[in-house]
């Protein structure tokens, strides 16, 4: 690819990726609603060539959406080397990476009958674990990943026209909020770990056990008492003042990680309520439960 020339202008590139059922065609739809003109499951083969058509001043399109995943088996291998080139070329890239709880997967495709594009050979649990698996990657390197569980197809909408119009009040970096067991060991990669294993255990009532923190019961049982609220409040103001210091940092990412016994009750129903109050205040927050679906004992 050649650097822009006169006859050629930059193209601004944003990439929809991540695991089949979190709502991609929902975001390609709002990408194209705010004027990028969109292409879903363009072979990774031809994006260079598509983007340096896009940039011909004279018949191109400065806003490219490009839909992609595992339907092509080669794009995750050989992401790395076309990103870096169509940077060289001058083009702004942005990947937007969308993921959902496996959970929510299994239960949006039995709604649909629709075939995971890994399904053949596999049943539907070890097709989305195997997608997650070669999507991990991608994952990684995204500028942004959205956790789609909660959301709804207008949330999604809004979330991506917020990125594409650039005028979101929020400018720090995003927030991961992480629950987890600590039976089955901490976690390695959070910037804060915090115990909350002194907040009372639905597990010992047997009207919530089999429950989880997402469950409004169980969030209350938790959250519903003064010990809870007086923590959530520190808790924020901790976040609140970390916050801008990531920033002067350069940091683009917080990971916050919340650990009870077993990662079903208390983490989870705690992680779900900051995560809602630091997007009341237009954070970027995206929310993952390590041990949710782990079978109580």
């Amino acid at each position: 690819m050649t650097e822009p020339s006169a006859s050629t202008s930059a193209v601004n590139v944003i990439v929809v990726t991540g695991m089949s059922g979190s709502g991609r065609s929902t975001a390609i739809h709002a990408l194209e609603d705010t004027g990028y003109y969109c292409i879903d499951n363009l072979p990774s083969a031809l994006v260079a060539q598509f983007v340096a058509l896009c940039a011909d001043a004279r018949v191109g399109k400065p806003k490219v959406g490009l839909g992609m995943d595992v339907r092509d088996a080669t794009y995750v291998e050989n992401w790395p080397s076309l990103r870096k080139a169509l940077e060289k070329a001058g083009h702004t890239v942005t990947v937007v990476y969308l993921d959902s709880t496996d959970e929510v997967l299994v239960r949006r495709y039995s709604e649909t009958r629709r075939v995971h594009p890994l399904g053949t050979g596999r049943d539907l649990p070890d097709a989305i674990g195997a997608e997650r698996a070669l999507l991990a990657p991608m994952e990684r390197a995204a500028d942004l990943v959205l956790d789609t569980s909660s959301l709804t197809v207008h949330d999604l909408k809004k979330r991506l026209q917020r990125l594409v119009e650039g005028n979101a009040a929020y400018t720090g970096p995003s927030v991961t909020l992480k629950s987890f067991g600590f039976k089955f060991g901490a976690l390695a990669d959070a910037d804060m770990v915090l115990d909350v294993r002194f907040l009372p255990n639905p597990h010992f009532v047997d009207s919530l056990r089999a429950l989880s923190g997402r469950d409004k019961a169980v969030a209350d049982f938790v959250l519903d008492r003064d010990v809870a609220r007086s923590y959530l409040e520190r808790v924020m103001s901790l976040i609140e003042f970390v916050l801008p210091l990531y920033v002067e940092e350069g940091r683009a990412y917080l990971t916050i990680a919340f650990g009870c016994t077993g990662g079903r009750h208390r983490s989870v129903a705690v992680a779900e309520e900051v995560g809602r109050l630091l997007r009341q205040h237009g954070a970027s927050v995206t929310i993952r439960h390590r041990d949710l679906d782990r079978k109580a004992v």
